[in-house]
């Protein structure tokens, strides 16, 4: 089995929108990642909603496994990694997700039924207003190899 290999932070700042982190990894890329659904789902992020200094106030973890705005507020790099990646469309693109569900002859209400989804989440990742999860993405796969 290959090893699988741990993203790595080596800086963070507050982005440029409410709730977004400028996130620079150990290996050379950079994201911005949108963390507004962990921070409004979550209790334990409760203290940074109503304070947008507290929520400027990230830093880097140790050994940059997470980044931390106190000791009892933190988000872990795999967390942070996952988001990116969604929302970059490198799980799954909008247009990889309309030509499976044309391939299929689904309609948005039938590809919602197959994926378990409401057929408004599925109009969302077709037309791209959404980040497609790696969930999704890996139910597609599944949908798609008859699995």
């Amino acid at each position: 089995m290959p090893r699988k290999t741990i993203p790595r932070i080596d800086a963070v700042e507050a982005g440029e929108h409410p709730f977004t982190l400028r996130i620079r990894w150990t290996h050379g890329g950079e994201s911005v990642v949108d963390v507004s659904g962990m921070i409004a789902s979550f209790r334990v992020f409760a203290p940074l909603r109503s304070d947008p200094d507290r929520f400027a106030a990230v830093k880097v973890g140790e050994y940059g496994t997470h980044v931390a705005w106190s000791d009892d507020i933190d988000m872990a790099a795999s967390t942070l990694w996952r988001l990116a990646q969604e929302q970059s469309g490198a799980t799954m693109t909008a247009d990889a997700f309309r030509h499976w569900r044309e391939r299929k002859a689904y309609t948005l209400d039938t590809a919602a039924q197959a994926l378990g989804l409401s057929r408004r989440m599925v109009a969302y990742y077709d037309r791209g207003e959404k980040p497609i999860p790696r969930t999704v993405a890996l139910a597609v796969k599944a949908l798609e190899l008859g699995l």
